[in-house]
């Protein structure tokens, strides 16, 4: 008995341009990956009503490993939050965690950190992120050194 030729997904052009899905075998999981995301995006980047300063300890639905709260003026932090938020996030907690203006602030250096299931699908729904998308993204902030202290330190 003969194998069945071996079939190859087909990319899809989006009306934003770049590949919206595939066709043909996996690319059904492709595109239920993304709907995912949209499902849980936001009407408006307004709905993001986060906080802008403080620390944020998020439920355990979005956040269960590692750091459990986040201090938004250390940007290190700030950007884990974000980047775990809109990984992890369903839409109550986007609202509720994420501040527009930081996420905006944010978005060119943010856009490198998340998966590119998750940059593309926010970038097509906002076309807010989307200009955002040839800004070069800041530098990294540099790693503060721990200086010991006490009485050996002097």
């Amino acid at each position: 008995m003969a194998a069945a030729p071996q079939q190859y997904p087909t990319p899809v052009s989006s009306p934003a341009g770049g590949t919206r899905a595939l066709e043909g075998p996996g690319g059904t999981d492709l595109e239920l990956y993304r709907e995912k995301f949209r499902r849980r995006i936001p009407e408006s980047l307004d709905d993001l009503q986060g906080p802008a300063e403080g620390r944020v300890e998020p439920p355990a639905t979005v956040v269960w490993s590692g750091l459990r709260v986040f201090d938004l003026a250390k940007e290190r932090q700030r950007m884990s939050l974000y980047r775990i938020v809109l990984a992890e996030g369903m839409r109550d907690d986007l609202c509720a965690l994420l501040n527009r203006d930081i996420l905006l602030r944010s978005w060119p250096t943010l856009r490198a950190l998340v998966s590119t299931t998750v940059r593309s699908v926010w970038e097509e729904h906002f076309s807010e992120l989307r200009a955002l998308a040839d800004v070069p993204p800041a530098q990294p902030p540099a790693r503060q050194r721990r200086t010991r202290q006490g009485p050996a330190a002097a």
